[in-house]
């Protein structure tokens, strides 16, 4: 213990910080789940598992479903458009690697809202866009680019690409790219090279760039809300509808419950993955 006090001490803030705002709330999360509801949104005395026992509601399997499929392809998405935008940075003079950078960076200067409801103008049904396609016949009269999983996806794509795009240019500026050439003069194709030797050589790279977007997509809420619809809602919507508008706490501690269970499954296999 004396050999670990300076350890203990330097680490103690950040716990005391997950224990109050992490480890605390979600404690209470979960306590919330086991009480009764009652009217006007209170919650009762005692225990109950009727929270629990509604999640055995059909309506829920298929909403999970959608918020990993949804998540799924905003992920894979991602990592297609950051695969090569990192490629090419990476091999980029350091002069131009900072202004491409900062180009991919300029996002989050915008407050994150005001870039959904800028997305809600582009793809609304009288923009550009979707007359274009009317006009060359990719897009019926009655059809809507709004309020769909596609519009979802699109929308989470372009707001955690960057997020994609970061990881995977950390682990490519330390890759060392002569050994594509070995691998070529070895009588590997090019892409051969690049799926034995780069992405390999990047692992660490891509595996946080999934987790980086797969796991806040799990919870994504105002996305959905703004450019999805009724067909595209995901869980956290449903957390949201029972919270303020059933005022149903103990079933939206429930639904809570489940999301960050599925939240943590991803970190509990990559720390099985690392300790293997």
């Amino acid at each position: 213990m004396k050999i670990r006090k300076p350890e203990l001490l330097a680490t103690a803030p950040s716990f005391l910080w997950l224990a109050l705002f992490v480890f605390v709330p979600v404690a209470i999360i979960f306590a919330i789940a086991f009480r009764p509801a009652l009217p006007a949104g209170r919650i009762g005395e005692g225990w109950s598992m009727d929270a629990m026992r509604s999640l055995k509601d059909p309506i829920y399997p298929s909403l999970l479903l959608r918020t990993v499929l949804i998540s799924f392809f905003t992920t894979a998405l991602c990592l297609a458009l950051a695969l090569p935008v990192a490629w090419h940075l990476a091999r980029l003079p350091p002069k131009w690697r900072a202004r491409i950078l900062i180009l991919i960076i300029i996002p989050f200067w915008t407050n994150f809202v005001i870039r959904v409801f800028a997305w809600q103008q582009i793809l609304h049904a009288e923009g550009a866009i979707a007359e274009t396609l009317r006009s060359i016949g990719l897009l019926g009269e009655t059809d809507r680019l709004l309020g769909n999983s596609a519009a979802v996806i699109i929308v989470s794509v372009y707001t955690y690409l960057p997020f994609a795009i970061l990881p995977i240019f950390a682990a490519a500026e330390k890759f060392d790219f002569a050994l594509l050439d070995a691998a070529r003069d070895l009588g590997a194709k090019p892409f051969r090279a690049f799926r034995s030797v780069f992405l390999p050589g990047i692992r660490q790279g891509l595996v946080t760039a999934i987790l980086i977007v797969f796991i806040p997509m799990l919870g994504s809420y105002v996305i959905p809300d703004m450019v999805g619809g009724t067909d595209s809602q995901m869980l956290g919507n449903k957390i949201a509808q029972r919270n303020f508008n059933d005022r149903n706490l103990p079933q939206a501690a429930a639904l809570s419950c489940a999301l960050t269970l599925l939240v943590l499954a991803p970190m509990l296999l990559r720390r099985k993955e690392k300790t293997a």
